[in-house]
């Protein structure tokens, strides 16, 4: 059933109509809209998305006074013809480009993001302080996983660090091998643990790509094949992460998939106060006037890094706290959303 084909052609047809004859050419795209479905009529008789666009139709050529004979909208240009290696497996492997194309509207995105003493800021906004020592994982679907190892920020403290960060990107047939990144402290590899920097020999290998912002302190790998994006730090003596991901791709995951810290933040029993904090190496006033410098806004960065200060000694994390509120400035779909406050 090609109905979603038929609605993106009506809503590439009716994007940007303006001026005088906007009513003639609003009435050719419905028009090229209802031929469009009577083709598929066979094929989609079982399928709700066809009848509800049979009814919108007619609702609209009421509604706009529109014969149902008359000139219809040209038709869209195709794409190219295929060439040896197939457009179709190109453009597959651009998320974006083929949501678009599916679906009329580009795709929404999502951002999670850990660092410092593990905060996590969760695809939902929510944020946790951790304490999560060992290996938990990030996140965990059909397309990645990204598991976090977490050891102690000094000797018989509570508090954890990020110390060593796993990225699989699962193998996608027309697009990519499986890829796996990994870093530790004082490791921030430019490659993938094979030593490539993409994707691979397949037609779409080019939408993976990692390259290196920071020598040694920051590494972006950009999925376009997945419509994500990851950056991975490292601020004195731990490590960060940041994702902006494709909605479709952060929810593709079972029941059994169930822990993942960037859907679900932690667990009850791994969570810490952050106003416990202030028992530490560094006065609590000290670590205010430090933080205050780089994050001027006293949101939950400017908790997190006072906090990450005050139970470390280590003034470095001021800048674990600033990375994560760029990454957020850069991969946040709505700005307004990017100070939480607690």
């Amino acid at each position: 059933c090609k109905i979603l084909r038929c609605n993106s052609e009506y809503v590439a047809a009716t994007l940007n109509l303006r001026g005088s004859n906007r009513n003639a050419a609003y009435c050719n795209a419905l028009r090229s809209y209802s031929h469009c479905t009577r083709k598929t009529a066979r094929t989609c008789r079982g399928d709700l998305a066809y009848h509800s666009a049979v009814h919108g139709i007619e609702d609209l050529m009421i509604q706009n006074n529109c014969s149902k004979e008359g000139p219809t909208s040209p038709p869209r240009p195709r794409p190219p013809a295929p060439n040896h290696q197939g457009f179709e497996s190109l453009d597959i492997c651009n998320y974006e480009k083929s949501f678009l194309y599916k679906h009329g509207q580009p795709p929404s995105y999502q951002h999670c993001a850990a660092f410092g003493d593990p905060h996590i800021r969760t695809f939902h906004d929510d944020f946790h302080t951790c304490r999560v020592e060992g290996s938990w994982p990030l996140l965990d679907n059909d397309y990645l996983f990204v598991q976090a190892t977490s050891s102690p920020v000094a000797k018989g403290s509570n508090a954890t660090v990020t110390s060593k960060l796993t990225i699989i990107f699962k193998n996608m047939k027309e697009c990519i091998d499986q890829k796996v990144y990994q870093a530790e402290i004082d490791s921030l590899p430019a490659a993938f643990e094979d030593g490539s920097v993409n994707g691979g020999e397949r037609p779409g290998g080019s939408s993976l790509a990692i390259r290196e912002r920071s020598p040694g302190r920051h590494v972006e790998i950009r999925a376009e094949y997945i419509g994500t994006t990851i950056a991975v730090r490292q601020a004195g003596r731990q490590l960060s992460f940041s994702i902006r991901a494709a909605e479709e791709v952060a929810r593709a995951f079972t029941e059994e998939q169930d822990l993942q810290l960037c859907v679900g933040g932690c667990p009850r029993s791994q969570r810490i106060s952050r106003s416990e904090c202030c028992r530490g190496r560094v006065a609590a006033e000290t670590a205010r006037a430090l933080c205050k410098e780089m994050l001027p806004v006293e949101d939950v960065y400017f908790q997190s890094c006072v906090f990450d200060v005050v139970t470390s000694g280590d003034a470095n994390f001021t800048m674990a706290a600033h990375g994560a509120l760029e990454d957020a400035r850069v991969f946040l779909p709505n700005a307004e959303k990017l100070h939480i406050f607690q």
